[in-house]
This record gives C-alpha cells, structure tokens and sequence, in this order.
C-alpha cells in the first residue's frame, strides 16, 4: 500500500505536538506541586508552632476551650487537621469532625508510632508521610514537641494537611490543557493538511512527468504556481526536460549525421570493389579506382579519428597540458606546411610576415589544431588567385587570432550552425575527400576548455572570417594534467 503523505506529516506532527503538550504538563505539574508543598510546609510549620505555644501557657492548660477554639479556627482557615497527643503517642485532643462528635476519630484510633514521636521533636519537621501506616494514604505532615519548664516533653502537636488539592489541581490543569489544545490542534491540522494539498499537486504533477520522460515522451511541462522550493524545483525540472530534449535532438542529429557521413565513402568503396571483381571496371582502370578507395578509406579513418578526439575532449579525458608558446610560429609554421596546396591555387598570404608574437598559456597541441583547421578550410574554401589573412591583437584580457579568406563566403542563415557537428555549408562540399564536417566542432570544443571563445563572421561572395580568443593569463581557470 503506498504511503500517504498527509498521514505521514499528520503522525508526525500529531506525536511531536502530544509529546511536547505532555511534557509542559510534567514540567508545570512539578513546579506547581512544589510550589504547593513548601506552602504547606510553611504553613503547617507556623500552625504546629502557634498551638504548641498556647499548649505550653499554663493558663490555656486550665482552659481547653481556647485550645479548641484556636485550633478550629486554624483548621478551618487553613485546611488542616490538628490533634494533640501525650508522650507516649495517644491522641488526647484533634479538630476533625469525627473527633468533635464521639471523641473518637481515624487518628485517635492508633498510637503514634516511636519513630513519628521522635521525628516530632526534629526542629521545623515536614514531610509527606502516611504517618508510619497510621493513615491509609500520604498526606503533608508538621509536628512540634511542647514542653515544660523543666524541658520535660508532655505534648505533641501535629498539623497534616491532603494531597488532594495538589491532585485535584492537577487534574483540573490537565483538562485546562486538554481543551486550549483542542482548538489550536485542530486549526493546525487544517492549515497543515491545505499546505501538504497544495504541495501534492505539483509533486504528483513532477511524478508523472517523470514518467513520461522515462518512457521517452518529453513533450511534459510542470506548471510553475509558486515562488517557493517547490515552484525552484518545478523550474529546474522543466529545464532538465528542455535539456534532455536537446540532447535527444543532438543524439538524433549526430547519429544520422555519422550514418551518413559512413555511408557515403562505405558506398562507393563497395561499389569500386564490386566494380573489379564483377569485372564492370576494366583491367587498366582498376588502378584509377584502386586510388579512389584508398582515398575513401582515408577519409574514414579521418572521420574515426576526429569522432574519437571528439569525444576524449567533451567527457574529459583529455587532460590539458599547459605550456607558454607564441601563437604566431605555430601559424607560420602550418602556413609553410601548407606552401604547395596555396601556391596551386595561387592564394595570396597577407599579414603573415607581420603577425605580433603573443605568448598564450595553453595545450600547444590543442591550439596546434585549431588554427590548422581554420587554415585548412581558408585554403579549402579560398577562390583561385584570392587571398587568406592573418592577425594576432591583443587587449587587457584576451590574446585575439583572426583568419579571413576571400570566396563565396557563408549565408546568414547558415552562419549559426557552422560549429555544429557534420553541418557542412554547401552540400556540394562534401565531394571534398579531406572533409569530415567535424574540424570546426572540434575547434569550438578545445576553446570551450580553454575557457576561449570563437566566432565566425561572413559576407556572400566577399569573405569569411574565423576569430578566436585566448584568455591572456587563464592558469587558474583550466584543468591541466
């Protein structure tokens, strides 16, 4: 059976707010019974002494009406029944009704026990007791010895006064407590029960998104209702389903991007190697076709590669390895690696002889493959007899590398999607067997992890230009291994 939420905050909340009622109670029924019993204890203390004195005048001795008056009279005021005994413990005198009708009564019926006489004689004695079995039940107990002028002991006075005014206070707080609480717990339990409501609604609203976003469905959209946790937690949810749902599109693209990108040189592998055993291409133009497919099959080992760099540099493997060099002898140097494809097309190199050397802090390497494959494309993509440029520049913050070539340039439309993996500009280009649609992805990954930024600017049929930043001092916000 699944667990309710209200009945798991309502146990909760109803235990925590019984337990602490429970314990006020206890706390507050101590201090109050102490409060009472040290007021007994005083008062029965003050009445023992008041009558042991008047015991101990001779002239009230000859009088016992002023005994009994007195003694009534603090029994009636303060609750308390008073009696009297002789040395050795029998009760000769007490104020309690029964006593006052038939001179007999529960206290004078027993003796005294030694050990409550000899309490007696303690200074200011008190305390609870059943007065050595004497009672059926514990009560406040003050006695005083009454002497006479030879300190010869011939009285006892006892004050005893019952609990029950503390029990009954008690029980009278504990249904004052019982009732105030009724009215609180029950407009709590209200409030409570309408907040957890209103809490269930978006979770179980999450709960069955998640569901569908498990099954693959991740068209679910959590309402936001609220400025609180939960309305944060709504916004994070929505968002991670818009995540997924990129990285769904991504996965898609990538996956129809690389089966094409495959299948494309696999096709016409196979259609050349069909094409000679069948004996379709003639014997002397097998070398011709031979050359094909080694080409293709290097493309796809380039294309294995790229993919491979690919992923070690976006999961991290790739660790960074960070030295100083100056940006500008690596571009001289790929420029010169590059001499024979540039003169072929008689591309004119200008600002190469006057590049500024600006150190950077980075993975040489790394840095090495960007700029080769911007290069790579500038010279790719340059018109015959056109031109490439060069510019490094530089700021308080970045160390900025610039490529421009002249061509047929890029459409605007285009001009977002260039770093997209396998998104090639003009179809057409994919008849170029050195391309595999993943050099300006890669470019853009290595700067993300350089904390670098590159961008690309084009006008149709005047230039593109390729522009990427280095931070000037970034040992503090990269990986290195």
């Amino acid at each position: 059976m699944k667990d309710n939420l209200f009945s798991k905050f309502f146990v909760t909340t109803f235990c925590i707010l019984i337990l602490s009622i429970t314990v006020m109670f206890v706390i507050l029924s101590i201090f109050i019974s102490n409060y009472i019993g040290y007021e007994r204890r005083v008062a029965l203390i003050d009445n023992c002494a008041t009558v042991a004195a008047i015991i101990d005048d001779d002239t009230v001795l000859k009088n016992d009406s002023n005994l009994v008056t007195l003694t009534r009279t603090l029994s009636n005021t303060s609750g308390a029944d008073f009696f009297v005994t002789n040395p050795r413990g029998f009760v000769e005198f007490c104020t309690c009704d029964s006593f006052e009708k038939s001179g007999v009564c529960v206290h004078s019926e027993n003796r005294v026990s030694d050990k409550m006489m000899i309490n007696s004689s303690k200074e200011n004695y008190f305390e609870l007791t059943d007065l050595d079995g004497m009672l059926s039940e514990r009560v406040y107990c003050s006695a005083k010895t009454v002497t006479d002028s030879d300190g010869e002991v011939y009285a006892n006075v006892f004050a005893i006064s019952s609990t029950k005014r503390v029990m009954v206070f008690n029980s009278t707080l504990l249904k004052m407590f019982v009732l105030s609480s009724i009215i609180p717990l029950v407009l709590l339990f209200l409030a409570e029960y309408m907040q957890i409501y209103k809490m269930r609604k978006p979770l179980k609203t999450m709960s069955e998104a998640a569901r569908c976003v498990a099954r693959g469905d991740f068209s679910k959209r959590i309402p936001v209702i609220s400025n609180d946790e939960i309305g944060e937690l709504s916004v994070s949810f929505n968002q991670m389903t818009n995540s997924l749902v990129r990285l769904e599109e991504t996965r898609r693209s990538f996956i129809a991007n690389v089966s094409h990108e495959l299948k494309t040189p696999m096709t016409t592998i196979g259609g050349f190697i069909d094409g000679i055993i069948d004996g379709t291409i003639p014997p002397e133009k097998q070398g011709y076709y031979l050359h094909i497919v080694s080409d293709e099959v290097k493309r796809l080992s380039r294309i294995v590669r790229s993919m491979l760099s690919l992923s070690r540099l976006e999961s991290g493997e790739t660790k960074i390895k960070a030295s100083r060099f100056d940006l500008a002898d690596i571009t001289l140097n790929i420029v010169i690696a590059q001499e024979q494809r540039i003169e072929g097309k008689k591309i004119d190199i200008d600002g190469l002889d006057s590049l500024k050397h600006e150190f950077v802090f980075a993975d040489r390497d790394l840095i090495h493959q960007v700029i080769y494959n911007l290069v790579d494309n500038a010279v790719k993509f340059t018109n015959e007899s056109g031109k490439i440029s060069f510019s490094i520049e530089s700021d308080l913050q970045w160390v900025i590398f610039k490529i421009r070539n002249t061509g047929e340039g890029i459409k605007q439309n285009d001009l977002p999607f260039v770093f997209d993996r396998f998104y090639k500009i003009d179809r057409s280009r994919s008849a170029v067997p050195e391309s595999t649609g993943l050099g300006l992805h890669i470019a853009k990954t290595i700067m993300n992890v350089h904390s670098g930024e590159i961008s690309v600017s084009s006008v149709e049929d005047e230039y593109t230009e390729f522009c990427f930043k280095l931070p000037k001092i970034n040992t503090e916000e990269m990986n290195y291994g």
